[in-house]
């Protein structure tokens, strides 16, 4: 499977959000790409960086859904687009998974909230195996893939090939520039990133916003814990790579006695 994996400025706005992802989205189908994950609450942007109330709205997501999904089905390719959405418990960050015909087959919520995150959103409670062009996938949202590798696990264990994690780390304000992948001295994004692929033999595609501070970069582990490739930093644009889904054993997962514990 050939997958792009984008990593798009921090949106000004629920429009410019569009704009970039339509223009990504694109690219990645003229390179072949047959899937393409952006990273978390892409849509409108990340809570708390001063997105209209228009923007936030639920009409206004439910608009900006369609068009992704028409933006699918007019270039024939998958699409994960990560937005806040307004469900009956109240404001979720999830992940919409598009087939290439458009259709949306599903969503993932973040199941695990960090406890900065609990008054912008209500946790989720399910987890969803998705399936494009015969493989299957999991998606573990940010805190909960760093921070919670069970959620990582219920998918290889399901028969996931690989895992996408959209996620969010950085600033354009503040911070350090990070210069050297998995470097000792940075924060751990990254380290976590090589255990959640080689802890259960699968691919974990981890994607990121690119900003001036960023504190770990869009990567992609393969099912041996080797980081195989990755965004430069503060680089916007797309990663695409194909995968051997052969490799993507889930061996180890397999054999973890959940019965145990």
């Amino acid at each position: 499977m050939r997958i792009a994996l984008a990593s798009p400025p921090i949106p000004k706005s629920l429009e410019n959000a569009l704009t970039t992802l339509t223009a990504l989205v694109k690219s990645a189908a003229e390179s072949k790409a047959e899937i393409i994950c952006f990273p978390e609450s892409y849509l409108p942007g990340y809570p708390g960086m001063g997105y209209s109330e228009s923007d936030r709205s639920a009409p206004s997501l439910t608009r900006a859904l369609e068009q992704v999904t028409a933006l699918a089905r007019q270039n024939s390719i998958a699409i994960i687009v990560p937005m806040d959405w307004h469900s009956e418990g109240g404001l979720q960050n999830v992940a919409f998974v598009i087939s290439p015909d458009g259709e949306v087959i599903g969503h993932q919520s973040k199941n695990q909230l960090d406890p900065s995150e609990d008054e912008m959103w209500v946790a989720g409670t399910e987890r969803q195996l998705f399936e494009i062009n015969g493989v299957k996938f999991g998606i573990s949202i940010c805190h909960e893939g760093f921070r919670y590798p069970e959620s990582v696990r219920w998918a290889a264990q399901a028969g996931a090939a690989i895992v996408f994690h959209p996620h969010f780390t950085g600033s354009d304000e503040t911070g350090k520039v990070i210069t050297r992948w998995g470097d000792p001295d940075s924060p751990y994004y990254e380290k976590a990133m090589l255990m959640r692929s080689i802890e259960n033999t699968i691919y974990f595609a981890s994607v990121n916003y690119a900003s001036k501070y960023q504190e770990s970069a869009t990567s992609l582990i393969d099912p041996d814990g080797n980081c195989i490739a990755y965004q430069n930093y503060g680089e916007s644009g797309l990663l695409i790579r194909d995968i051997d889904i052969s490799l993507a054993t889930g061996r180890l997962a397999k054999r973890f006695k959940k019965e145990l514990y």
